[in-house]
């Protein structure tokens, strides 16, 4: 029976202060997928830019969810908040072309008010 619900979900406060939590959560579900040390920092760093891409746009007192989602050699996640005014982030800009480097996959998405930006990465030989 297949669900449209992601494998993990965490809920942080939209502060950098919290971001700790995330890159640990993408470092240990990697890790249980047999990514390598290098693809699993890959993926911290990856995380890093899509909360860079998102948390200034965060409504204040709100929160972050990063949703995660697990197939057999792939880790996909998306990173969420609303925003009074989300906006895509430039697609030629240090952050996006650092994001797209890291990963075999990104884009970003406004629905209504809020803005969610998705990357996905193979381990190695899987893509």
């Amino acid at each position: 029976m297949a669900t449209n619900r992601p494998d993990v979900e965490l809920r942080i406060p939209a502060d950098s202060a919290y971001l700790a939590v995330l890159r640990t959560a993408t470092a240990g579900l990697a890790a249980r997928l047999d990514f390598t040390l290098d693809d699993i920092e890959d993926l911290r760093i990856a995380v890093d830019e899509a909360c860079a891409m998102v948390l200034p746009q965060a409504r204040a007192d709100s929160d972050l969810r990063c949703s995660f989602e697990l197939d057999d050699a792939r880790l996909t996640v998306a990173v969420t908040a609303e925003c009074e005014d989300p906006q895509p982030p430039q697609l030629d800009g240090f952050a996006w072309t650092v994001l797209t480097a890291l990963t075999n996959e990104a884009r970003a998405e406004v629905d209504g008010d809020r803005l969610t930006v998705t990357l996905a990465r193979g381990t190695a030989g899987a893509e």
